[in-house]
């Protein structure tokens, strides 16, 4: 693969990932609520989901998503019922309480195992991704050089790209709480947070292809 194409696809996978969505704002979320360093956990789950999805994508599932507008919408409904329980359940819950150390709080203890989970549902609840990954990989393979390494190339650094992100949104989600600890607002952000996800769960599920 030549600089340019690299480069090119590099911008692509960054674009597509920096902007907002369900995996995004989850990791806004639990930056708020657990730290930064907590949420690795969830990005390790989002990445994991992220690199199946590249992989059955190369492997032809996207095609298959694309020709089956039934299958597509089964799993769509599934990811965008997903979210809207989270949303529910994070409207729900108590307020958070933010101070100057907001992350030696109770809800900072949340298990690790479970924020991975989290990250994993959501990523795997977008289609969508699978469909664009089968779409985007083949604009850059060339023909006449070995496909493996080209395969693990576009994973590694599509994973890197992702996982920075990710980490990107958690880190400012970080900052928001301390934010807000100075604006005595932190009652609102389970209300902002829970029906952001429900309504991109609703978007989700009324969106076309």
């Amino acid at each position: 693969m030549s600089l340019k194409f690299f480069l090119v696809y590099s911008i692509t996978i960054f674009v597509a990932s920096i902007m907002p969505g369900p995996s995004m704002l989850l990791a806004l979320t639990h930056g708020m609520k657990y730290g930064a360093k907590r949420t690795i956990a969830s990005a390790l789950g989002n990445l994991s989901i992220t690199f199946l999805q590249a992989a059955v994508s190369i492997a032809g599932l996207g095609a298959i998503l694309l020709a089956s507008e039934s299958l597509f919408n089964i799993m769509k409904w599934i990811g965008a019922t997903y979210l809207i329980y989270m949303g529910i359940v994070i409207w729900r819950s108590p307020n958070m309480k933010v101070s100057d150390k907001p992350f030696n709080q109770s809800f900072s203890k949340s298990p690790l195992r479970k924020m991975f989970l989290q990250g994993v549902f959501v990523t795997a609840g977008n289609p969508k991704a699978i469909v664009f990954f089968a779409a985007v990989f083949p604009q850059f393979i060339d023909p006449n050089s070995a496909y493996i390494p080209q395969f693990l190339t576009f994973m590694g650094t599509g994973g890197v790209i992702a996982f920075s992100c990710f980490m990107i949104y958690a880190i400012g989600g970080q900052k928001i709480v301390a934010l807000f600890s100075k604006a005595s607002v932190g009652k609102y952000i389970n209300r902002t947070i829970g029906g952001t996800f429900i309504g991109a769960g609703i978007g989700l599920a009324v969106s076309n292809k």
